[in-house]
């Protein structure tokens, strides 16, 4: 038998010193393997827990998809559109649009002509829309809402006022889940969703995930129709006051129900 043969039987030899013939006959080397053993299924019961205590507030089930009752005027869903677990970051949408694509700009952007002055559909001033076009919409139809066409149901994106809601009526606390940075938002009845630090796509690169957060509310903006409504967050801030953005950006869409 090799060395390392000999290490393992000497390791059993000193276990079966624990007991002779059913008696208990080394009292200190039976609580030192005793004491390993809880720590290790301690740890297991910690981490299990730690990874739980974000779905165990799960109330229930839209369309197959889960959300959790924050004690709002709306269900938050467990998950970004796209992703299948608290944790991932899921998919990417400029404002209006419902499919990903690999370049983020004016110049790919649906509801333009390839620039913010030319404008084709959420225009409430002419100066911005194309050959002065102006239709007064400020939130999204069914049909551009990320979250409706891809999951379905009752399933939308957030407007404006219910981020708000989620911002001022909810606790926030930076942590990791499951190796992500975010924040665990924790509504007035206790209950708790994670929203990863996504970051955002501009062009055709991923910006600053795991360092920031921006999610799309089904909002324009109401100062300039090139603009939409989202939260922002990073590790020391939360967007307590109004933040928009170029409606072309990548963002996440976190979907609410009734």
């Amino acid at each position: 038998m090799g060395k390392s043969g000999n290490k393992w039987k000497e390791k059993l030899g000193a276990i079966g010193t624990i007991f002779k013939n059913g008696i208990l006959v080394n009292k200190r080397l039976f609580l030192k393997l005793a004491i390993i053993v809880l720590s290790i299924v301690a740890m297991t019961l910690g981490l299990i827990y730690i990874n739980l205590s974000y779905v165990n507030d799960i109330t229930g089930y839209v369309n197959g998809h889960a959300y959790v009752d924050l004690g709002l005027s709306v269900k938050w869903a467990t998950c970004n559109v796209g992703a299948t677990t608290p944790a991932e970051y899921g998919d990417y949408f400029a404002w209006g649009e419902t499919t990903t694509k690999t370049d983020y700009s004016w110049d790919t952007y649906k509801y333009c002509k390839g620039t913010d002055t030319t404008i084709t559909k959420y225009c409430y001033d002419s100066w911005y829309g194309n050959y002065r076009f102006a239709d007064n919409k400020t939130t999204l139809d069914s049909k551009d809402d990320a979250a409706t066409v891809n999951w379905g149901g009752s399933w939308r994106m957030p407007t404006d006022d219910e981020l708000i809601e989620l911002r001022k009526q909810c606790k926030w606390r930076w942590t990791t889940h499951n190796g992500e940075n975010g924040y665990k938002v924790t509504g007035p009845n206790g209950n708790s969703i994670f929203l990863p630090a996504a970051g955002y796509m501009y062009g055709n690169a991923l910006c600053y995930a795991g360092l920031y957060g921006h999610y799309w509310s089904s909002s324009l903006d109401a100062g300039s129709p090139g603009n939409a409504y989202d939260v922002y967050f990073r590790s020391d801030y939360v967007g307590w006051d109004y933040h928009n953005y170029y409606r072309f950006y990548g963002f996440a869409v976190r979907p609410v129900c009734q």
